[in-house]
């Protein structure tokens, strides 16, 4: 790769969250991943979004040597006392599927009435290079939680989330998505730091070459 790319390591090994990544990063920044390296993240015990992002963030960044990129989201239903919240990922047990977490998702819900089923998705991005965490971001996007799924895009608790525009994140085109969630919000905030480390980044090999 020349000297001049752009490059970040995206710390995630979710599926979904790298194709929407992808998308909302600049077309000129090259992105690795987990894979491209062999990692695996260790256990995530951190008790906020953004101390886990920032956990994930830095180790791979500190393993990979460059500098590494990775978000902590989630959803928090205001019912059930911020519930999945941390959890999100693994609501119904370890490894569960995206149907099983909403269906347990919606079993909770199920005596509570939808005026009374506000929630909203959370999302801390963290940006560390070698040396250790460098920047924190976050974004939150409010909705209320539906009776039964509803879309066929996204992933997760996206077709359970229901925003003011009355259609569900999952009804969202990715092009849509990526103006209002909680992610993008994250993201946007954090890239004028990136986009200032990478060209940090690319000064500092300029000056090494000569």
């Amino acid at each position: 790769m020349s000297q001049d790319q752009k490059i970040v390591l995206l710390a995630t090994t979710n599926s979904g969250k790298r194709a929407e990544f992808r998308r909302l990063l600049p077309p000129d920044i090259h992105v690795l991943t987990l894979d491209d390296f062999g990692l695996t993240l260790p256990p995530e015990d951190g008790t906020t979004f953004a101390e886990t992002a920032s956990a994930k963030a830095c180790f791979a960044a500190s393993r990979a040597g460059m500098l590494a990129i990775a978000d902590d989201s989630g959803l928090e239903v205001d019912a059930l006392g911020g519930a999945p919240g941390l959890h999100s990922a693994r609501y119904a047990g370890d490894g569960a599927s995206d149907v099983s977490n909403r269906e347990k998702l919606l079993t909770a819900l199920r005596d509570v009435p939808e005026p009374e089923r506000t929630a909203r998705f959370r999302c801390a991005v963290a940006m560390a290079d070698a040396s250790g965490l460098v920047a924190v971001a976050e974004g939150t996007c409010e909705g209320v939680i539906t009776t039964s799924p509803v879309g066929e895009h996204g992933f997760g608790y996206d077709p359970l989330f229901r925003l003011a525009c009355g259609r569900t994140m999952a009804e969202l085109l990715p092009e849509e998505k990526n103006q209002i969630s909680h992610r993008a919000k994250a993201y946007q905030a954090l890239l004028p730091a990136l986009l200032s480390m990478l060209a940090s980044t690319i000064d500092s090999s300029h000056g090494e070459s000569r």
